[in-house]
C-alpha cells in the first residue's frame, strides 16, 4: 500500500522531461505545423478511504467540444491573471464541488501537450471528505480508484487506433465500467513512474 510520506515524496521529487499525448507518437508530432498551446491546468484529488488513498476522477459530459465521454481529471484553462495552481482549484470546485478550503497541495507533476493544444499541469492534492455536487454542463459522473491499482504497472497497457489517417498509440487503464486512457493515463503513468522510483 502506498503511503502518504511515499506519495509526497514521489510527487515533489521534481520535474522530468515533461509528458505530451505524443510520447508514444514522435513522428506525429515531427509532422504538426508551428502551434501556439494554451496553458491548463488540472487536479488529481486523492481522499482517504478504510485506510487507502482513492483517486477522485470524473467522466466528462458526452455534448463537450473537447474529449467528450472521457475519464478526466477536473479542469481546464487557466483564466488571464491567474495561477494554474488556482485554475485547477476553482476548476475542481465548479466541476465537482470540492471547495478549495478542502483540498492540500502536496506539489505538481510534469506539464502535458495536448493534441487539443493546451500545456496542462497537474497538481495532486489531498481532499477532505465532501458531498459531490456535479456540473452538468461539464461532468457526467464522478467516481474513485484505488491509488495502489492506478500506480500498479500490470494495470496499464499501450492500445492503438487510427487518428487522422495515422496510427496512434496511447495508454489505458481499464477499470469496470470506466475506460482510462489517453492524457489522462498519461498523467498516471507520470505519477507512477515516480512512484516507483522513489521506492
Amino acid at each position: 500500500m502506498i503511503t502518504l510520506d511515499h506519495l509526497t515524496k514521489a510527487v515533489q521529487a521534481g520535474p522530468s522531461e515533461g509528458s505530451s499525448d505524443y510520447d508514444l507518437n514522435p513522428t506525429i508530432k515531427a509532422a504538426l505545423p508551428e502551434r501556439s498551446l494554451r496553458p491548463a491546468a488540472v487536479l488529481i484529488p486523492l481522499i482517504e478511504r478504510q485506510g487507502g488513498w482513492q483517486v477522485i476522477l470524473t467522466k466528462r459530459a458526452s455534448h463537450l467540444k473537447h474529449h467528450a465521454g472521457q475519464v478526466a481529471f477536473p479542469g481546464g484553462k487557466v483564466e488571464l491573471g491567474e495561477s494554474t495552481e488556482a485554475a485547477a482549484l476553482r476548476e475542481a470546485e465548479e466541476e465537482i464541488g470540492l471547495p478549495t478550503t478542502a483540498v492540500q497541495m502536496i506539489g505538481a507533476l510534469d506539464v502535458h501537450e495536448m493534441v487539443t493544444n493546451f500545456t496542462v499541469t497537474p497538481f495532486v492534492g489531498l481532499a477532505s471528505d465532501f458531498n459531490p455536487v456535479i456540473d452538468a454542463g461539464e461532468v457526467e459522473e464522478v467516481f474513485e480508484v484505488p491509488l495502489d491499482f492506478l500506480m500498479a504497472a500490470e494495470n496499464m497497457s499501450v492500445q492503438e487506433r487510427n487518428w487522422q489517417g495515422h496510427r496512434r498509440q496511447y495508454y489505458t487503464i481499464p477499470y469496470g465500467p470506466h475506460y482510462i486512457w489517453g492524457a489522462t493515463a498519461r498523467m498516471i503513468k507520470v505519477l507512477a513512474d515516480r512512484v516507483a522510483q522513489c521506492g
